[in-house]
C-alpha cells in the first residue's frame, strides 16, 4: 500500500455536487492499494499512519500523533499513486489493484484510522490547505 499523507488545517471531498466529507485540523491521506497487499498490509499502514509524529508539541516541535492532537482523518482512494511513468508520457497502472480487491483494504484501513472517507471509485474533487507544509510518503 502506498499513502500520501498530508497534515492540513481543513480538508474535504466531493463526488460531483455532494461534499461526501469534511475534516477540520488533522490528516488527509490519499491511499492507494497494490495488487499484492493483503490485510497484513492495511493493518500496518494504518498503525503507522497513526503513529506518525507529524504535529507539534508545546515547544513547537513535530513530536504529537494525530491521536494525541485530537485530529481528524479523510482518508481518499487514489490508485493513480501506483502509476509507472517509466516508459513515455501515459502512466500504466498495472501495480494497481483491481477495484474488487482494493475497497475493502481501502475501507479496513478507513475503519482501522476511523476516518471519514471519500466515495471509493468515483470522480472526485478534493480540496486542502496543507498545513507547514507537511507531506509525507508511507508505504507497507
Amino acid at each position: 500500500m502506498r499513502a500520501v499523507v498530508q497534515r492540513v488545517a481543513r480538508a474535504s471531498v466531493r463526488a460531483g455536487d455532494e461534499r461526501v466529507a469534511e475534516i477540520a485540523d488533522g490528516l488527509l491521506v490519499l491511499l492507494a492499494v497494490h495488487d499484492r497487499d493483503d490485510q497484513g498490509d492495511a493493518d500496518r499502514l494504518a498503525r503507522k499512519i497513526l503513529a506518525l509524529r507529524v504535529f507539534p508539541d508545546e515547544a513547537g516541535r513535530m513530536n504529537r500523533s494525530v491521536t494525541e492532537a485530537n485530529g481528524q482523518i479523510l482518508c481518499v482512494s487514489n490508485f493513480t499513486l501506483y502509476g509507472d511513468t517509466r516508459k513515455g508520457n501515459r502512466p500504466s497502472f498495472g501495480e494497481a489493484a483491481p477495484p474488487e480487491q482494493a475497497e475493502p483494504l481501502y475501507e479496513r484501513v478507513c475503519d482501522a484510522l476511523g476516518a471519514q472517507r471519500g466515495r471509493f471509485g468515483a470522480q472526485m474533487q478534493v480540496e486542502l490547505v496543507n498545513d507547514g507544509p507537511v507531506t509525507l510518503l508511507v508505504e507497507s
